[in-house]
């Protein structure tokens, strides 16, 4: 399960044990500990500040151990009291450089002048552009904490892509246009690095790989499947496609891929449907015809639902009857049938898209009952 990593600090001038003038303290401890806790249960694990931080030095303090948290991936900063915006603002747009999230946080209630406190900051950051999420809600409204929860998530996600490499066997498949992406795009936007290879290295190693191999995979690969897996040239080349996937990702350490599938592979050797279809079963994030755009998509669903993702092409729209029709060409992953409608196989290649041949996944996605 996805769990951000994110910081909890406190903040406010009337605090190490402050009363007002009913005396009560300023700083209401018992409110804080529920808004931690209401945090943890939007699952979030929380790293804690033991200082309510007011001064400069403070500020630095604090904001310089969490700058150096390689894993965290946001900061909450909850509004205790009213406080002095120049002496935090300077450490915080140091901390912002690190690309990590900041949520600015404000329970309401106008003990200490937490709103106040809250919306100085808020404008402070504004007023020096510094990215930030500002929240002004109660710890006990579910909508207030997923407001939080979804953009610590997301700061999950963005961190998770940062210095991470997808690698690109071939070129544009079938003349997409749109799923095309330029490397220094890609680096300046999300920090991914693109990392291309011909598909002859693909074929080397799909046929370089054992008989005996190929036999190993069979077997390990049956359980998915309701039949028995096709015999023949067409089943074992698609078999050794995925086994040649494998090899090549774990040597060269990539985090997800994509291919070109065809013109090239689908035409010369076999069509990839099998193994992309296994690959995205394994948890691999992947794509067809090099198109950046699905890949990344699948790469962001896998990592923050865990199951297998399936896509495919936006065939048909029936607006009569909202009916939408999507179609993948074999590529799915068999685990998406739940225990309903158990995974058959299906031939793949027709003379315009691959006409090796190959085998594909037919099924039925279904959520068991």
């Amino acid at each position: 399960m996805l769990k951000p990593k994110v910081g909890f600090v406190v903040y406010g001038v009337h605090k190490d044990g402050l009363l007002d003038p009913a005396g009560q303290p300023f700083i209401d401890e018992q409110l804080i500990e529920n808004s931690r806790h209401s945090l943890r249960q939007a699952g979030l694990e929380l790293v804690e500040h033991d200082t309510v931080i007011a001064s400069k030095a403070e500020a630095r303090a604090c904001l310089n151990r969490f700058k150096k948290m390689d894993d965290l991936d946001a900061l909450v900063m909850f509004s205790g009291t009213w406080v002095w915006a120049a002496h935090l603002v300077a450490a915080i747009r140091d901390f912002a450089g690190t690309g990590k999230g900041l949520v600015l946080w404000t329970h309401p209630g106008s003990q200490g002048w937490r709103p106040v406190g809250g919306l100085v900051m808020h404008g402070a950051l504004k007023e020096i552009g510094i990215p930030h999420r500002f929240v002004y809600g109660d710890h006990a409204q579910p909508a207030e904490i997923d407001r939080i929860a979804s953009y610590c998530r997301a700061a999950h996600m963005k961190n998770k892509l940062n210095m991470s490499t997808i690698g690109v066997f071939g070129g544009r498949g079938m003349g997409q246009t749109c799923g095309v992406a330029d490397p220094s795009q890609w680096m300046k936007v999300f920090g991914v690095d693109i990392d291309s290879r011909d598909t002859t290295a693909l074929l080397e190693t799909a046929r370089a790989i054992p008989d005996r191999e190929v036999d190993n995979a069979r077997k390990q690969i049956q359980p998915l499947f309701s039949v028995p897996l096709p015999d023949g040239t067409a089943a074992d080349r698609s078999i050794r496609i995925y086994l040649a996937l494998k090899k090549i990702l774990a040597r060269e350490k990539w985090d997800f891929y994509t291919i070109q599938s065809f013109p090239g592979l689908g035409d010369d050797y076999s069509a990839t449907c099998f193994a992309q279809s296994l690959m995205l079963n394994d948890g691999m994030a992947t794509s067809t015809l090099s198109d950046f755009n699905t890949a990344m998509s699948v790469k962001l669903l896998l990592d923050l639902s865990q199951t297998p993702v399936y896509y495919g092409d936006l065939q048909h729209i029936d607006k009569t009857n909202n009916e939408i029709k999507i179609i993948g060409d074999g590529a799915c992953p068999p685990g998406l049938t739940g225990k309903l409608h158990p995974a058959k196989f299906a031939e793949h290649g027709i003379p315009t898209e691959g006409q090796a041949g190959g085998i594909s996944v037919d099924l039925a996605a279904g959520l068991e009952q």
